[in-house]
């Protein structure tokens, strides 16, 4: 069969994303990245003009997919996982010694976090790729903070006979002079929660200790935890980007066409609710929305809660965000609720007479989920493999990523305001000017004195007492 390239690629999008390349017996020869697909996948038309290796490969395709990404970097990660997950047969990445930046916990009673570059079978517990080297920096720094991990060398933790400037600013437990085994060893699976993306509950945990020791006003360990809190935020917000950079190829019209004949709907416009709260604090919402040619962002809406009587009551959360949604747009034909038959009641007696449909966990929250339709009636017909179920569950993952990232970036910027608002003589204008300059509270806990003068209108006195704030505890 006489296959032409060019017409394996006519439709690529020219947007970014991954593409695989298949042999007639659909056995995945190759993974690649590209900001633009078709320009990329371009470029292989023209044999003559690839690497040898490329030459022998092209020659055996015949059949070429692609899954698009937000961005360029979204697209790198989404080749590694890919590349470490199916082993595409003419991928060179692993094995060449070209690789991006990776993490790994080494074994041993004192698990060391190691920064490397080259074959994953090189480390055990091996974590990333990550973007850049300055992100990989920045989760090492949130794993010191957090947990007080070494990253010394073996060598190096043998041979000390006094703890490092690490421990001394607390960023290491120093088990190089105080090897308590069973809490460092606490620490590592905590770490390891992290890394695989797995925080909330360690947020939720660490909030706890946090009212425990304000309670008892003992504020400088709540302050410490406050900081673990904050940096656990602000690497949650990037892995729940990572993690839901991409999505499997849907085909949007053919869907949900499909969901309009189930329902009985004519479906220009459908929007997605769901809610989020921290033990009642900082409660917010979102919707997001979708129709025929896929999500639709300029109808993507935050929500904060104006009735604060109803913090932490997820039934009445939902009925006014609900509620506000319909009063002011965009105009819906159908409204999703990420919830149970009493999240589906709130929406319904505020929806005016837009149909409403539930999207019902279950025990498990990927692939056990269940329906609550229009009429009130529940489904558990829709097969969990079928395209629908797949849009469905999407759309609802879709909405919680959104409400997610907007509570911890609420709960964030609170946090950074109590940060800088406790230093005496850091006013308003001050604290904007430090924010504009560094960009995030860790970069000022981080600055020296000789940064921190640099900022426009601080002044010496200003940077020491500042400095003196954060690294009092430096001897």
């Amino acid at each position: 069969m006489n296959i032409q390239f060019s017409d394996l690629i006519a439709n690529a999008p020219a947007a970014p994303g991954v593409y695989k390349m298949y042999d007639s017996d659909g056995v995945l020869l190759y993974v690649g990245k590209a900001k633009n697909l078709s320009n990329r996948l371009r470029q292989y038309q023209d044999i003559s003009k690839l690497e040898l290796h490329k030459q022998v490969m092209r020659s055996l395709v015949t059949q070429v997919e692609w899954e698009i990404v937000s961005t360029e970097s979204d697209a790198l990660l989404r080749e590694q996982e890919l590349i470490k997950t199916q082993k595409p047969k003419y991928n060179i990445m692993l094995t060449d010694g070209k690789m991006y930046p990776m993490l790994a916990l080494t074994k041993g009673d004192f698990p060391r976090l190691l920064k490397f570059r080259g074959k994953i079978s090189q480390r055990r517990d091996v974590y990333g790729p990550y973007p850049s080297v300055s992100a990989l920096n920045e989760t090492i720094k949130t794993i010191q903070r957090v947990c007080q991990i070494r990253t010394c060398s073996d060598t190096q933790m043998r041979n000390r006979t006094r703890p490092c400037l690490l421990h001394q600013i607390g960023r290491c437990s120093a088990p190089c002079t105080n090897p308590d085994y069973e809490k460092y060893a606490e620490s590592v699976r905590t770490a390891r929660k992290i890394l695989t993306g797995n925080s909330e509950p360690i947020i939720n945990d660490l909030t706890e200790q946090m009212r425990t020791f304000s309670a008892n006003m003992d504020f400088e360990s709540a302050a410490l935890i406050r900081d673990k809190i904050a940096a656990l935020t602000h690497t949650s917000n990037r892995g729940i980007r990572q993690k839901h950079a991409y999505t499997s190829n849907i085909d949007w019209d053919k869907n949900v066409s499909e969901l309009e004949k189930w329902l009985g709907l004519k479906i220009n416009l459908a929007g997605v609710f769901d809610n989020s709260h921290l033990f009642g604090k900082q409660p917010v919402g979102a919707m997001i929305t979708f129709g025929h040619n896929g999500f639709e962002k300029s109808g993507y809406r935050h929500f904060k809660l104006q009735n604060k009587s109803n913090a932490g009551n997820d039934i009445a959360m939902m009925s006014e965000f609900v509620q506000r949604a319909v009063n002011r747009g965009p105009k819906l034909d159908l409204i999703i609720v990420d919830g149970g038959m009493a999240q589906w009641n709130a929406a319904k007696k505020i929806s005016n007479d837009i149909p409403v449909m539930g999207v019902t966990k279950g025990i498990v929250r990927d692939g056990d989920e269940h329906f609550i339709l229009p009429d009130g009636t529940i489904s558990h017909e829709l097969p969990h493999d079928s395209q629908l179920f797949l849009m469905l569950r999407t759309v609802r993952d879709e909405a919680h990523r959104f409400v997610i990232t907007y509570h911890r970036n609420t709960r964030a910027k609170q946090m950074t305001a109590s940060v800088l608002d406790e230093i005496d003589g850091i006013g308003p204008t001050r604290k904007r000017a430090l924010l504009q300059h560094f960009g995030s509270v860790h970069a000022i806990m981080d600055a020296g004195i000789p940064a921190l003068v640099r900022v426009p209108g601080l002044g010496k006195s200003a940077a020491e007492k500042i400095y003196a704030h954060f690294h009092s505890s430096v001897i």
